[in-house]
């Protein structure tokens, strides 16, 4: 599935970082210790609602990753914190024997729904529950981040030799014609916002290629990925954004009522008459190998 930066749902879908001489117990300087068992009450308090208003925004995501990764049949697919399982879907419908793992159980249940044929788990993306060189492609949308490095080690792992690893990360926010989407999620105390500056730093020029070369993996690319929300109306817009893990660190900061009231404020002066509310993002995509035979 594919998530904002919150502490709450860090970890099986945990993501960015700048690294130097990071190692896997070694986190960037604004990161929260977390414990991948909170995930569910960020991301799980509103399954339904995420899994209906949010998630489908991604499918220019999901499409444009797995054409990249070329995923076909015969593929046998792990989305790592696959969430409510959107992108196995899509991945399936291309061929692909599928399996996912995330932290909020209730999203799994979500997935499950729409995809009974899945092999779908919860737990920790630091510990898969899959044996070595189990599949031929592994993916992430804005599952893993620089807080979390070491959960590419597990990725390498239960890769085949010469597995396609395909991940998308947040890029340049600020620059985004779109970024007024996010500003409600700065309402969260300081520490949390400063967390989540950690976590988005992997779309920055050379980390995340650097991050995937410490991990072992080869044919390192970076790419553009198109991704683009749409509401009807500021209302819609807000009760979206309160769906998902950011907004809730930050309803625990100012309260839900005045996060929604922000939100729709922030969402009227960006209203053209007659069409959708739309906000671009800029997100990047990562592609690479595990090294033998392809």
């Amino acid at each position: 599935m594919t998530r904002l930066p919150c502490v709450a749902r860090m970890s099986a879908r945990a993501r960015h970082g700048l690294i130097g001489s990071m190692t896997e117990t070694t986190l960037p300087e604004g990161t929260l210790p977390h414990d991948w068992r909170m995930v569910d009450e960020g991301w799980g308090r509103r399954s339904a609602e995420f899994a209906t208003l949010s998630e489908p925004a991604n499918c220019r995501e999901y499409v444009a990753l797995h054409h990249a990764l070329d995923v076909r049949a015969g593929d046998r697919l792990l989305d790592v914190a696959c969430g409510a399982g959107l992108a196995l879907e899509l991945a399936a419908l291309r061929g692909a024997s599928c399996a996912g793992i995330d932290a909020s159980a209730r999203l799994v249940e979500v997935a499950q729904l729409r995809s009974p044929d899945a092999d779908l788990r919860v737990g920790d993306m630091h510990a898969l529950p899959w044996g070595d060189a189990t599949f031929s492609v592994v993916s992430s949308f804005r599952g893993v981040w620089g807080t979390t490095p070491g959960a590419l080690d597990e990725t390498r792992r239960v890769l085949v030799p010469g597995g396609r690893l395909g991940l998308t990360v947040w890029g340049h926010i600020k620059a985004s014609p779109g970024a007024w989407a996010l500003a409600p999620f700065r309402l969260a105390a300081d520490p949390q916002v400063r967390n989540q500056a950690a976590m988005v730093s992997l779309g920055r020029p050379g980390v995340g290629e650097q991050v995937l070369a410490r991990a072992g993996f080869t044919d390192v690319r970076r790419i553009r990925v198109p991704f683009a929300w749409e509401f009807p109306d500021p209302a819609t817009y807000a009760r979206t954004l309160a769906s998902t893990g950011p907004a809730y660190v930050a309803i625990q900061q100012v309260g839900e009522e005045r996060f929604l009231a922000e939100a729709e404020r922030t969402a009227v002066e960006h209203r053209r008459a007659g069409l959708p509310l739309r906000a671009e993002i800029e997100v990047t995509g990562f592609l690479a190998r595990t090294e033998g035979a392809r």
